[in-house]
């Protein structure tokens, strides 16, 4: 006499070979865990006990004015190259994308000189301006000059390091706004001036604040990059916050705590950006946010009732 097959057997037993499968996996991630947390458990008994670091001096000098004021100037040139770079990036990707192939072309030919050329190098033949052009001239070509400044005049550490961050950060934001255009169907476009907008209107409220979901990941990456960038602007003897810890300890010969304090205030203004990053994304991501899969209402077909 043949038993008859209990029929919620069968999936109960997957279950539990389902559970029996994932046991060693969670005892290899429980062991994992415990092994990465000894190990930063010992990184930080390390860096807590080891004399050179001399934390006490790192503290003392962490909020001190020199170094405050430095971070002032650092927090500046990051807010000020920023905005003007992405200004100018943002013409530099409209440029691409024109049909006119001028205007494609400069933008082009401006994008791979910038993109490949170091910055330093940049910001040391900015600041050499003068070497070259000892006076800058404004006037008609091959015609009469209309006014005449002293290089040396004009380009100070300040505007070196405001005009060579500026241009540089212009070349990456332009590819990158560039490609959060591209992202953006382009029947959007189409169908906007189909309805009578101009290019520019259906540029302004149609495609960029569409593109802008691709746009702000990059680029809170490239505001966290120029604000380490600015760190290079202390060979030209601009008084950021790099070059105010090495003013100090070229003085008192601590070169480990004070670079400490450079590296602590860095950490904290890049989290302080990446917070900022992470809650423009959820804004401007609300739009694609879909539904968890408890809150969708459940189907005729898939619970196996009638209609």
């Amino acid at each position: 006499m043949k038993r008859r097959s209990d029929p919620h057997a069968a999936p109960a037993l997957a279950a539990l070979d389902v559970r029996m499968a994932r046991k060693p996996l969670d005892r290899l991630q429980i062991a994992l865990w415990l092994l990465a947390l000894a190990g930063l458990a010992k990184l930080l008994w390390m860096l807590a006990h080891n004399q050179a670091f001399q934390w006490s001096v790192a503290a003392q000098w962490f909020s001190a004015r020199s170094v405050l004021q430095g971070l002032g100037v650092t927090l500046g040139l990051t807010a000020a190259s920023m905005a003007l770079g992405s200004l100018l990036g943002l013409v530099l990707a409209i440029a691409r994308l024109s049909p006119a192939t001028l205007f494609k072309s400069i933008a082009s030919l401006y994008i791979w000189f910038f993109r490949s050329t170091p910055l330093l190098v940049q910001l040391i033949f900015l600041y050499n301006m003068a070497t070259l052009f000892p006076q800058v001239t404004l006037g008609i070509p091959f015609g009469p000059t209309l006014v005449t400044w002293q290089t040396n005049d004009l380009i100070t550490p300040l505007t070196a390091a405001i005009v060579g961050l500026t241009l540089n950060e212009a070349a990456y934001m332009a590819e990158i706004i560039r490609g959060g255009l591209l992202a953006v169907d382009a029947r959007q476009l189409e169908t906007a001036q189909a309805f009578g907008a101009s290019y520019w209107c259906a540029l302004r409220r149609i495609i960029i604040p569409q593109a802008m979901r691709s746009i702000v990941p990059p680029t809170g990456n490239q505001l966290i990059s120029m604000l380490k960038a600015t760190s290079l602007v202390s060979v030209i003897a601009m008084g950021d916050l790099l070059h105010s810890v090495q003013t100090v300890y070229n003085q008192t010969f601590e070169v480990i705590p004070l670079l400490m304090v450079a590296v602590a205030w860095y950490l904290v203004v890049t989290s302080l950006l990446a917070w900022v990053q992470a809650t423009i994304e959820r804004y401007y991501g609300r739009s694609v946010e879909r539904p968890a899969a408890s809150d969708l209402p459940s189907s005729p077909s898939l619970t196996g009732t009638a209609p």
